[in-house]
């Protein structure tokens, strides 16, 4: 299955802007504020809201004031959960990131959710080789193709490794913005939902790989809906398709990435499946994610109730 109906979500405790991981991330913007703590808490317990009413299991844990973890709101960046029991821990590039991999985090999923083996790759933040998570990759889950685009915390040699691992087919390229800064993450340029793929081409400035993507999409019998390097820079391309419990589809982001999007690609993207946005302004500007960096898609085996 491409989609879930099981998300997990954290729930900050000291959300702040990182200056950390400002140093490659160019959609975060400091601000004078003093109380995105607070702001961010309302955004991001709107959008649970928001998920909950259409349906969709989201498992809520609350952050702990230490270790302090300001981006703890992104938790897809450093685990993963698969259905075949599998959960992955990921080499973080920031190192105030690293301490996200809370084991109360980790227990709260294992209450709920059977797994069985831990795979834990963050040893080589040692050797300065990153890989997080499906921030790094965004994954076409039903034709094993592991898309990717390169940079300090995208290790060509750990996609390698991750596609080895679960049976994937490595899609590597190179991602920029307009200043030619390599993009941070390849989830905020694409998005892989079960018929579509909703993608930044542009940002994809070496003609050839921008072709080999392109084809590569084409050939999994997805339909490209493109978006423009400015839609990518209001979280266009940060999307997460999810199923509620009834198995019913929908496309998720933000509302600053709705409406950033013409009516037309509205209606289309909404010819698949109907749109959950909500506003979380203050999480995008201070933490540079969006929506879908704050969603882990659980695939593993629910606890049976007997």
């Amino acid at each position: 299955m491409q989609t879930t109906s099981h998300i997990m979500m954290i729930r900050p405790v000291n959300f702040s802007f990182n200056a950390e991981t400002a140093v490659n991330n160019a959609f975060q913007v400091a601000t004078e504020s003093d109380d995105a703590q607070d702001k961010a808490a309302a955004e991001f317990d709107g959008f649970v809201s928001k998920l909950q009413q259409n349906g969709i299991d989201v498992t809520v844990i609350h952050d702990t004031p230490e270790p302090y973890t300001p981006d703890s709101i992104f938790p897809n960046n450093w685990v993963s959960f698969h259905d075949d029991g599998t959960v992955v821990l990921y080499p973080m590039f920031a190192v105030n990131r690293r301490a996200e991999r809370k084991p109360q985090v980790l227990e709260n999923i294992f209450g709920k959710f059977d797994h069985s083996q831990l795979i834990d790759w963050s040893k080589e933040e040692a050797s300065n080789r990153f890989l997080e998570g499906t921030g790094s990759m965004v994954l076409d889950r039903e034709n094993k193709i592991c898309y990717a685009c390169l940079s300090p915390r995208t290790s060509q040699q750990l996609v390698d490794k991750f596609c080895q691992q679960f049976g994937y087919t490595a899609v590597t390229f190179f991602s920029r913005d307009q200043q030619g800064r390599e993009i941070y993450h390849t989830n905020v340029m694409m998005c892989v939902a079960d018929q579509y793929v909703v993608i930044c081409l542009d940002s994809i400035t070496d003609e050839a790989e921008r072709k080999m993507v392109s084809e590569k999409i084409t050939q999994s019998g997805k339909k490209i809906i493109e978006i423009s390097i400015e839609q990518m820079n209001s979280f266009a391309g940060n999307m997460l398709q999810v199923n509620n419990r009834d198995g019913k589809k929908f496309l998720v982001m933000s509302s600053q990435a709705y409406h950033s999007l013409s009516a037309n690609q509205q209606q289309e993207l909404e010819s698949f499946n109907p749109i959950i946005h909500s506003d979380i302004t203050t999480i995008e500007t201070n933490g540079g994610g969006s929506a879908r960096c704050m969603m882990a898609e659980v695939f593993l085996p629910p606890k049976s109730l007997s």
